[in-house]
Protein backbone atom coordinates (compact mmCIF):
# COMPACT_ATOMS: atom_id res chain seq x y z
CA UNK A 1 0.00 0.00 0.00
CA UNK A 2 1.36 3.38 -0.79
CA UNK A 3 1.75 5.28 2.27
CA UNK A 4 0.36 9.06 2.71
CA UNK A 5 2.47 11.64 3.59
CA UNK A 6 1.16 14.48 5.53
CA UNK A 7 2.67 18.11 5.63
CA UNK A 8 0.95 20.58 8.08
CA UNK A 9 2.60 23.69 9.95
CA UNK A 10 2.10 22.70 13.43
CA UNK A 11 2.78 18.43 14.29
CA UNK A 12 0.21 16.81 16.82
CA UNK A 13 1.64 17.23 20.30
CA UNK A 14 2.15 14.32 22.48
CA UNK A 15 1.27 16.56 25.41
CA UNK A 16 -2.36 17.48 24.62
CA UNK A 17 -5.48 15.81 24.12
CA UNK A 18 -6.13 14.56 20.44
CA UNK A 19 -8.20 16.85 18.51
CA UNK A 20 -10.20 16.00 15.45
CA UNK A 21 -7.82 16.51 12.61
CA UNK A 22 -4.96 14.47 15.02
CA UNK A 23 -7.18 11.25 14.72
CA UNK A 24 -8.24 11.45 11.49
CA UNK A 25 -4.93 11.83 10.02
CA UNK A 26 -2.92 9.74 12.60
CA UNK A 27 -5.26 6.90 11.70
CA UNK A 28 -4.82 7.31 7.98
CA UNK A 29 -0.92 7.59 8.72
CA UNK A 30 -0.61 4.75 10.83
CA UNK A 31 -2.26 2.19 8.68
CA UNK A 32 0.07 2.43 5.71
CA UNK A 33 3.12 3.78 8.19
CA UNK A 34 2.95 6.94 6.27
CA UNK A 35 4.57 10.34 7.42
CA UNK A 36 4.05 14.05 9.33
CA UNK A 37 6.00 16.39 8.22
CA UNK A 38 5.46 19.68 10.68
CA UNK A 39 7.74 22.82 11.88
CA UNK A 40 9.76 21.36 15.07
CA UNK A 41 9.19 23.93 18.31
CA UNK A 42 13.31 24.99 17.83
CA UNK A 43 14.36 28.06 16.66
CA UNK A 44 17.58 27.21 13.89
CA UNK A 45 20.37 30.11 13.68
CA UNK A 46 20.74 28.51 9.97
CA UNK A 47 18.08 27.29 7.56
CA UNK A 48 17.99 23.69 7.87
CA UNK A 49 18.25 21.15 4.76
CA UNK A 50 17.35 18.09 6.13
CA UNK A 51 14.19 16.60 7.99
CA UNK A 52 14.45 15.72 11.22
CA UNK A 53 13.50 12.46 12.10
CA UNK A 54 11.56 12.71 15.83
CA UNK A 55 11.76 9.85 18.48
CA UNK A 56 8.27 8.50 19.23
CA UNK A 57 8.88 4.42 19.01
CA UNK A 58 5.63 3.88 20.20
CA UNK A 59 4.17 5.80 16.86
CA UNK A 60 3.01 3.35 13.81
CA UNK A 61 4.11 6.12 11.47
CA UNK A 62 7.00 8.75 11.69
CA UNK A 63 6.58 12.03 12.52
CA UNK A 64 9.65 14.40 10.62
CA UNK A 65 10.31 18.16 11.58
CA UNK A 66 11.96 20.79 10.24
CA UNK A 67 13.10 23.88 12.31
CA UNK A 68 12.32 27.69 11.00
CA UNK A 69 15.12 30.51 12.09
CA UNK A 70 13.80 33.57 13.68
CA UNK A 71 13.72 35.62 10.27
CA UNK A 72 11.37 32.63 9.27
CA UNK A 73 8.79 32.49 11.83
CA UNK A 74 9.07 36.59 11.59
CA UNK A 75 8.39 36.62 7.55
CA UNK A 76 6.89 33.08 6.22
CA UNK A 77 4.70 32.49 9.53
CA UNK A 78 3.90 35.96 11.48
CA UNK A 79 4.49 37.75 8.28
CA UNK A 80 3.09 36.64 4.43
CA UNK A 81 1.27 33.49 6.19
CA UNK A 82 -0.75 35.63 8.68
CA UNK A 83 -0.12 38.98 7.96
CA UNK A 84 -1.72 38.83 4.69
CA UNK A 85 -3.18 35.22 3.47
CA UNK A 86 -5.11 34.94 6.93
CA UNK A 87 -6.67 38.51 6.83
CA UNK A 88 -7.64 38.50 2.94
CA UNK A 89 -9.03 34.86 3.22
CA UNK A 90 -11.24 35.94 5.87
CA UNK A 91 -12.97 38.55 4.26
CA UNK A 92 -9.94 41.39 6.52
CA UNK A 93 -8.49 42.29 3.32
CA UNK A 94 -7.60 46.19 5.00
CA UNK A 95 -6.24 44.20 8.06
CA UNK A 96 -3.70 43.19 5.27
CA UNK A 97 0.27 43.82 5.62
CA UNK A 98 2.00 42.98 2.30
CA UNK A 99 5.60 43.64 2.37
CA UNK A 100 7.99 42.08 0.07
CA UNK A 101 10.31 40.19 2.72
CA UNK A 102 7.39 38.50 3.64
CA UNK A 103 6.66 37.24 -0.02
CA UNK A 104 10.26 36.40 -0.85
CA UNK A 105 10.47 34.27 2.70
CA UNK A 106 7.08 32.74 2.40
CA UNK A 107 8.31 31.44 -1.16
CA UNK A 108 11.94 30.24 -0.34
CA UNK A 109 10.65 28.35 2.75
CA UNK A 110 8.49 26.35 0.41
CA UNK A 111 11.04 25.82 -2.28
CA UNK A 112 13.06 24.60 0.94
CA UNK A 113 10.67 21.93 2.41
CA UNK A 114 9.64 20.87 -1.29
CA UNK A 115 13.63 20.27 -1.32
CA UNK A 116 13.42 18.10 1.57
CA UNK A 117 10.47 16.20 0.72
CA UNK A 118 11.54 15.09 -2.59
CA UNK A 119 14.52 13.01 -1.29
CA UNK A 120 11.94 11.59 0.88
CA UNK A 121 8.94 10.27 -1.63
CA UNK A 122 8.89 6.74 -2.93
CA UNK A 123 7.02 6.26 -6.21
CA UNK A 124 3.06 5.83 -4.72
CA UNK A 125 2.98 8.10 -2.31
CA UNK A 126 -0.03 10.54 -2.30
CA UNK A 127 1.51 14.02 -0.47
CA UNK A 128 -1.62 15.25 1.55
CA UNK A 129 -0.99 19.19 2.17
CA UNK A 130 -2.70 20.89 4.96
CA UNK A 131 -3.68 24.69 4.48
CA UNK A 132 -2.71 28.10 3.64
CA UNK A 133 0.91 28.00 5.00
CA UNK A 134 1.84 25.77 1.71
CA UNK A 135 0.06 27.03 -1.25
CA UNK A 136 3.43 27.10 -3.12
CA UNK A 137 4.56 23.68 -2.32
CA UNK A 138 3.30 21.36 -5.16
CA UNK A 139 4.49 23.76 -7.59
CA UNK A 140 8.00 24.10 -6.08
CA UNK A 141 7.86 19.86 -6.15
CA UNK A 142 6.75 19.63 -9.74
CA UNK A 143 10.02 22.23 -10.56
CA UNK A 144 12.00 19.30 -8.81
CA UNK A 145 10.49 17.04 -11.04
CA UNK A 146 7.87 15.25 -8.49
CA UNK A 147 5.41 13.45 -10.37
CA UNK A 148 3.24 11.94 -7.10
CA UNK A 149 0.02 12.40 -6.55
CA UNK A 150 -0.80 15.84 -4.61
CA UNK A 151 -3.53 17.14 -2.82
CA UNK A 152 -4.19 20.40 -0.83
CA UNK A 153 -6.74 20.84 1.87
CA UNK A 154 -7.76 24.19 2.87
CA UNK A 155 -8.83 24.37 6.26
CA UNK A 156 -9.67 28.23 5.70
CA UNK A 157 -12.15 29.90 3.80
CA UNK A 158 -11.24 30.82 -0.12
CA UNK A 159 -12.04 34.68 -0.47
CA UNK A 160 -14.38 36.10 -3.14
CA UNK A 161 -12.36 37.82 -6.72
CA UNK A 162 -12.40 41.29 -5.18
CA UNK A 163 -10.47 40.23 -1.92
CA UNK A 164 -8.32 38.03 -3.96
CA UNK A 165 -6.63 40.21 -6.28
CA UNK A 166 -5.52 42.54 -2.99
CA UNK A 167 -2.21 40.14 -2.93
CA UNK A 168 0.13 41.37 -5.45
CA UNK A 169 1.39 38.25 -6.77
CA UNK A 170 -2.46 36.51 -6.46
CA UNK A 171 -2.15 35.23 -10.46
CA UNK A 172 1.20 33.34 -9.18
CA UNK A 173 -0.68 32.25 -6.21
CA UNK A 174 -3.34 31.02 -8.27
CA UNK A 175 -0.80 29.33 -11.04
CA UNK A 176 1.12 27.75 -7.84
CA UNK A 177 -2.40 26.12 -6.65
CA UNK A 178 -2.91 24.42 -10.26
CA UNK A 179 0.00 22.10 -9.54
CA UNK A 180 -1.99 20.24 -7.20
CA UNK A 181 -4.49 17.21 -7.98
CA UNK A 182 -6.62 18.21 -5.85
CA UNK A 183 -8.07 21.08 -4.00
CA UNK A 184 -10.27 20.30 -0.92
CA UNK A 185 -12.12 22.97 0.34
CA UNK A 186 -14.77 23.42 3.19
CA UNK A 187 -17.60 24.07 1.37
CA UNK A 188 -19.48 24.88 -1.68
CA UNK A 189 -19.07 28.08 -1.26
CA UNK A 190 -15.32 28.41 -1.23
CA UNK A 191 -15.61 25.91 -4.48
CA UNK A 192 -17.39 28.43 -6.50
CA UNK A 193 -15.14 31.51 -4.99
CA UNK A 194 -12.15 29.77 -6.15
CA UNK A 195 -13.73 28.71 -9.72
CA UNK A 196 -14.84 32.30 -9.67
CA UNK A 197 -11.20 33.44 -9.08
CA UNK A 198 -9.87 31.36 -11.30
CA UNK A 199 -12.13 32.37 -14.05
CA UNK A 200 -11.70 35.94 -13.51
CA UNK A 201 -8.07 36.44 -12.97
CA UNK A 202 -6.68 33.12 -14.92
CA UNK A 203 -8.94 33.32 -17.28
CA UNK A 204 -9.45 29.18 -16.67
CA UNK A 205 -12.10 27.19 -18.24
CA UNK A 206 -14.19 25.22 -16.36
CA UNK A 207 -15.07 21.89 -16.77
CA UNK A 208 -17.86 19.90 -16.66
CA UNK A 209 -16.40 16.93 -14.34
CA UNK A 210 -15.99 20.27 -12.03
CA UNK A 211 -12.04 20.55 -12.65
CA UNK A 212 -10.45 23.46 -13.45
CA UNK A 213 -8.19 23.87 -16.54
CA UNK A 214 -5.79 26.97 -16.60
CA UNK A 215 -2.23 27.55 -17.37
CA UNK A 216 -1.90 24.27 -19.49
CA UNK A 217 -3.08 22.31 -15.65
CA UNK A 218 -5.85 21.02 -15.11
CA UNK A 219 -6.95 20.61 -11.28
CA UNK A 220 -9.83 18.43 -9.52
CA UNK A 221 -11.57 20.90 -6.92
CA UNK A 222 -14.59 19.91 -4.32
CA UNK A 223 -15.85 20.42 -1.19
CA UNK A 224 -14.98 18.11 1.81
CA UNK A 225 -16.68 19.64 5.29
CA UNK A 226 -14.44 18.40 7.59
CA UNK A 227 -15.65 16.68 10.82
CA UNK A 228 -15.15 15.51 14.40
CA UNK A 229 -15.06 12.19 15.91
CA UNK A 230 -18.28 12.64 17.17
CA UNK A 231 -19.41 9.31 18.85
CA UNK A 232 -15.65 9.70 20.79
CA UNK A 233 -16.67 13.19 21.96
CA UNK A 234 -20.13 12.68 22.73
CA UNK A 235 -18.79 9.91 24.81
CA UNK A 236 -16.17 11.72 26.54
CA UNK A 237 -18.96 14.16 27.68
CA UNK A 238 -21.36 12.12 29.00
CA UNK A 239 -18.28 10.90 31.37
CA UNK A 240 -16.43 13.72 32.31
CA UNK A 241 -18.27 16.20 35.52
CA UNK A 242 -18.67 20.14 34.94
CA UNK A 243 -15.88 22.14 37.12
CA UNK A 244 -16.82 22.83 40.40
CA UNK A 245 -18.76 25.97 40.97
CA UNK A 246 -20.78 26.09 37.62
CA UNK A 247 -24.45 27.04 37.99
CA UNK A 248 -27.11 25.16 38.85
CA UNK A 249 -28.78 24.47 35.81
CA UNK A 250 -32.19 24.89 37.29
CA UNK A 251 -31.60 28.35 38.96
CA UNK A 252 -29.49 29.83 35.93
CA UNK A 253 -28.94 29.06 32.26
CA UNK A 254 -25.22 29.41 30.71
CA UNK A 255 -24.13 30.04 27.86
CA UNK A 256 -21.03 29.14 26.46
CA UNK A 257 -18.67 30.71 23.45
CA UNK A 258 -15.20 28.42 22.65
CA UNK A 259 -12.93 30.34 20.23
CA UNK A 260 -9.56 31.33 19.88
CA UNK A 261 -8.78 35.47 20.17
CA UNK A 262 -8.46 36.15 16.51
CA UNK A 263 -10.62 39.14 14.79
CA UNK A 264 -12.26 36.58 12.63
CA UNK A 265 -14.51 35.14 15.18
CA UNK A 266 -16.54 38.10 15.80
CA UNK A 267 -15.91 38.15 20.14
CA UNK A 268 -17.06 42.21 20.29
CA UNK A 269 -20.22 42.00 18.01
CA UNK A 270 -21.01 38.93 20.54
CA UNK A 271 -20.65 40.76 23.28
CA UNK A 272 -22.65 43.44 22.29
CA UNK A 273 -25.20 41.21 21.68
CA UNK A 274 -25.19 39.31 24.80
CA UNK A 275 -25.49 42.73 26.15
CA UNK A 276 -28.48 43.70 24.16
CA UNK A 277 -29.76 40.40 24.95
CA UNK A 278 -29.67 41.79 28.70
CA UNK A 279 -31.21 45.28 27.92
CA UNK A 280 -34.32 44.23 26.51
CA UNK A 281 -34.45 41.52 28.74
CA UNK A 282 -34.64 42.59 32.42
CA UNK A 283 -35.79 39.27 33.32
CA UNK A 284 -32.55 37.57 32.54
CA UNK A 285 -30.28 39.13 35.13
CA UNK A 286 -29.42 36.14 37.44
CA UNK A 287 -30.64 33.62 35.46
CA UNK A 288 -28.40 33.64 32.74
CA UNK A 289 -24.36 33.47 32.65
CA UNK A 290 -22.36 33.61 29.42
CA UNK A 291 -18.75 32.47 29.67
CA UNK A 292 -16.64 33.10 26.60
CA UNK A 293 -13.48 30.74 26.50
CA UNK A 294 -10.59 32.86 24.02
CA UNK A 295 -6.86 31.43 24.37
CA UNK A 296 -4.35 33.26 22.79
CA UNK A 297 -3.14 33.04 19.07
CA UNK A 298 -0.55 35.08 16.98
CA UNK A 299 0.22 36.85 19.91
CA UNK A 300 2.98 38.40 17.96
CA UNK A 301 0.63 40.68 16.08
CA UNK A 302 -0.54 44.26 16.90
CA UNK A 303 -4.39 42.81 15.79
CA UNK A 304 -4.62 40.35 17.92
CA UNK A 305 -3.23 42.63 20.87
CA UNK A 306 -6.00 45.09 20.23
CA UNK A 307 -8.65 42.64 20.03
CA UNK A 308 -7.47 41.63 23.55
CA UNK A 309 -7.66 44.99 24.76
CA UNK A 310 -11.46 45.77 23.46
CA UNK A 311 -12.61 42.55 24.69
CA UNK A 312 -10.95 43.26 28.39
CA UNK A 313 -12.96 46.46 27.96
CA UNK A 314 -16.22 45.68 26.94
CA UNK A 315 -16.52 42.94 29.73
CA UNK A 316 -15.61 45.25 32.26
CA UNK A 317 -18.03 47.40 30.91
CA UNK A 318 -20.72 44.64 30.34
CA UNK A 319 -19.98 43.02 34.05
CA UNK A 320 -20.15 46.98 35.52
CA UNK A 321 -23.58 47.88 34.05
CA UNK A 322 -25.44 44.68 35.19
CA UNK A 323 -23.94 42.48 37.86
CA UNK A 324 -24.87 42.07 41.51
CA UNK A 325 -23.35 41.17 44.39
CA UNK A 326 -24.04 37.44 44.08
CA UNK A 327 -24.39 37.08 39.74
CA UNK A 328 -21.70 37.90 37.15
CA UNK A 329 -23.44 38.27 34.18
CA UNK A 330 -20.33 37.69 31.38
CA UNK A 331 -17.01 35.81 32.70
CA UNK A 332 -13.82 35.65 30.05
CA UNK A 333 -11.25 33.86 30.24
CA UNK A 334 -7.88 34.56 27.98
CA UNK A 335 -6.08 30.46 28.65
CA UNK A 336 -6.84 26.93 26.91
CA UNK A 337 -8.95 24.58 29.10
CA UNK A 338 -8.68 20.74 29.08
CA UNK A 339 -10.78 19.14 26.24
CA UNK A 340 -12.48 17.20 28.45
CA UNK A 341 -13.26 19.54 30.67
CA UNK A 342 -14.58 21.53 27.49
CA UNK A 343 -16.48 18.56 26.52
CA UNK A 344 -18.64 18.88 29.92
CA UNK A 345 -18.81 22.88 29.95
CA UNK A 346 -20.74 21.97 26.67
CA UNK A 347 -22.78 19.33 27.48
CA UNK A 348 -23.93 21.53 30.79
CA UNK A 349 -24.98 25.13 28.12
CA UNK A 350 -28.12 25.80 27.23
CA UNK A 351 -26.85 27.34 24.13
CA UNK A 352 -23.80 27.30 21.96
CA UNK A 353 -23.00 30.59 21.05
CA UNK A 354 -20.50 30.21 17.77
CA UNK A 355 -20.68 33.92 15.42
CA UNK A 356 -17.74 33.99 13.83
CA UNK A 357 -17.36 36.98 10.71
CA UNK A 358 -15.87 34.00 8.65
CA UNK A 359 -14.84 30.44 9.04
CA UNK A 360 -13.90 27.92 6.79
CA UNK A 361 -15.99 25.05 9.21
CA UNK A 362 -15.52 26.01 13.22
CA UNK A 363 -15.91 22.60 14.97
CA UNK A 364 -16.47 24.03 18.00
CA UNK A 365 -20.22 24.42 16.92
CA UNK A 366 -20.13 20.29 16.21
CA UNK A 367 -18.29 19.68 19.48
CA UNK A 368 -21.05 21.63 21.39
CA UNK A 369 -23.78 19.73 19.31
CA UNK A 370 -21.97 16.10 19.93
CA UNK A 371 -21.45 17.10 23.73
CA UNK A 372 -25.34 17.85 24.33
CA UNK A 373 -27.48 15.03 26.32
CA UNK A 374 -30.14 13.49 23.57
CA UNK A 375 -33.15 13.97 26.41
CA UNK A 376 -32.17 17.41 27.52
CA UNK A 377 -30.08 19.43 24.78
CA UNK A 378 -28.69 22.71 24.58
CA UNK A 379 -29.41 25.08 21.31
CA UNK A 380 -26.91 26.13 19.01
CA UNK A 381 -26.49 29.95 17.86
CA UNK A 382 -24.71 29.96 14.39
CA UNK A 383 -23.51 32.28 12.19
CA UNK A 384 -24.55 32.37 8.57
CA UNK A 385 -20.98 33.07 7.65
CA UNK A 386 -19.29 29.92 9.13
CA UNK A 387 -18.58 26.72 7.40
CA UNK A 388 -20.39 24.48 9.61
CA UNK A 389 -23.86 26.78 8.34
CA UNK A 390 -24.05 24.76 5.16
CA UNK A 391 -24.16 21.44 7.22
CA UNK A 392 -26.04 22.82 10.14
CA UNK A 393 -28.81 24.31 8.93
CA UNK A 394 -31.27 23.35 12.16
CA UNK A 395 -28.94 25.33 14.46
CA UNK A 396 -30.27 28.93 14.83
CA UNK A 397 -28.78 30.63 11.82
CA UNK A 398 -27.63 34.38 12.69
CA UNK A 399 -26.04 37.42 11.11
CA UNK A 400 -23.34 38.25 14.12
CA UNK A 401 -23.25 42.01 12.18
CA UNK A 402 -27.27 42.33 13.68
CA UNK A 403 -26.58 41.81 17.90
CA UNK A 404 -30.58 42.64 17.87
CA UNK A 405 -30.83 39.48 15.92
CA UNK A 406 -28.40 37.34 17.69
CA UNK A 407 -29.91 38.78 21.39
CA UNK A 408 -32.97 37.66 19.76
CA UNK A 409 -31.68 34.24 18.71
CA UNK A 410 -30.18 33.47 22.34
CA UNK A 411 -33.59 34.17 23.68
CA UNK A 412 -35.27 31.88 21.26
CA UNK A 413 -32.89 29.37 22.44
CA UNK A 414 -33.45 29.96 26.11
CA UNK A 415 -37.00 29.82 25.52
CA UNK A 416 -37.17 27.03 23.14
CA UNK A 417 -39.60 23.71 23.89
CA UNK A 418 -37.72 20.67 24.72
CA UNK A 419 -39.58 18.69 22.09
CA UNK A 420 -38.36 20.90 19.43
CA UNK A 421 -34.72 20.88 21.10
CA UNK A 422 -34.84 17.07 20.89
CA UNK A 423 -35.67 17.46 16.96
CA UNK A 424 -33.65 19.84 16.18
CA UNK A 425 -30.53 18.11 18.14
CA UNK A 426 -31.28 14.54 16.65
CA UNK A 427 -31.29 16.20 13.25
CA UNK A 428 -27.64 17.99 13.91
CA UNK A 429 -25.77 14.76 15.13
CA UNK A 430 -27.81 12.65 12.32
CA UNK A 431 -25.64 14.76 9.91
CA UNK A 432 -22.45 14.40 12.29
CA UNK A 433 -22.74 11.02 12.34
CA UNK A 434 -22.77 10.34 8.75
CA UNK A 435 -19.62 13.01 7.79
CA UNK A 436 -17.24 12.41 10.72
CA UNK A 437 -13.54 13.26 11.02
CA UNK A 438 -13.49 9.67 9.38
CA UNK A 439 -15.81 10.10 6.70
CA UNK A 440 -13.95 13.22 5.70
CA UNK A 441 -10.71 11.92 5.71
CA UNK A 442 -11.40 8.52 3.97
CA UNK A 443 -13.65 10.56 1.11
CA UNK A 444 -10.72 12.87 0.47
CA UNK A 445 -8.37 10.32 0.29
CA UNK A 446 -10.19 8.36 -2.36
CA UNK A 447 -11.14 11.25 -4.42
CA UNK A 448 -7.71 12.14 -4.69
CA UNK A 449 -6.80 8.58 -5.71
CA UNK A 450 -9.46 8.44 -8.22
CA UNK A 451 -7.64 11.91 -9.17
CA UNK A 452 -4.72 9.88 -10.08
CA UNK A 453 -5.95 7.26 -11.94
CA UNK A 454 -8.57 9.49 -14.13
CA UNK A 455 -5.19 11.58 -15.26
CA UNK A 456 -3.21 8.54 -16.19
CA UNK A 457 -6.26 7.36 -17.90
CA UNK A 458 -6.71 10.61 -20.07
CA UNK A 459 -2.93 10.67 -20.16
CA UNK A 460 -2.78 7.30 -22.33
CA UNK A 461 -5.84 7.94 -24.39
CA UNK A 462 -3.97 11.18 -25.67
CA UNK A 463 -0.65 9.52 -26.27
CA UNK A 464 -2.50 6.77 -28.36
CA UNK A 465 -4.66 9.43 -30.08
CA UNK A 466 -1.06 10.68 -30.95
CA UNK A 467 0.09 7.75 -32.40
CA UNK A 468 -3.37 6.92 -34.70
CA UNK A 469 -2.66 8.38 -38.30
CA UNK A 470 -4.41 11.62 -39.46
Amino acid sequence: MSRIIVVSNRLPSPRSSAGGLAVALTDCLSATGGVWIGTSEDIATEPGQRLRPLDETESLFVKMGFDLTRQEHENYYLGYSNSVLWPVFHGRADLMDYREEYDISYHALNARLAAMIAGLLRPGDLLWVQDYHFLPLAAELRRLGVSNAIGLFLHIPFPDTNDLQVIPDHVELLRALLDYDLIGLQTQRDVNAFLGSCRTCAGAELMIDGSVSAFGKRTAVASFPIGIDTEGFALEASRTLPPRHVEDPERQHLIIGVDRLDYSKGLPQRFLAYERLLETHPELAGRVSFLQIAPPTRSGLRAYSEIRAELERLAGCINGAHADIDWTPLRYIHRALPREQLGSLYRRARVGLVTPLADGMNLVAKEYVAAQDPENPGVLVLSRFAGAAEQMTEALLVNPHDRGAVAQAIHRALRMPLGERRARHASLMRKLLEEDITWWSTTYLKRLRDTVWHRKIVTAQSELASQIPG
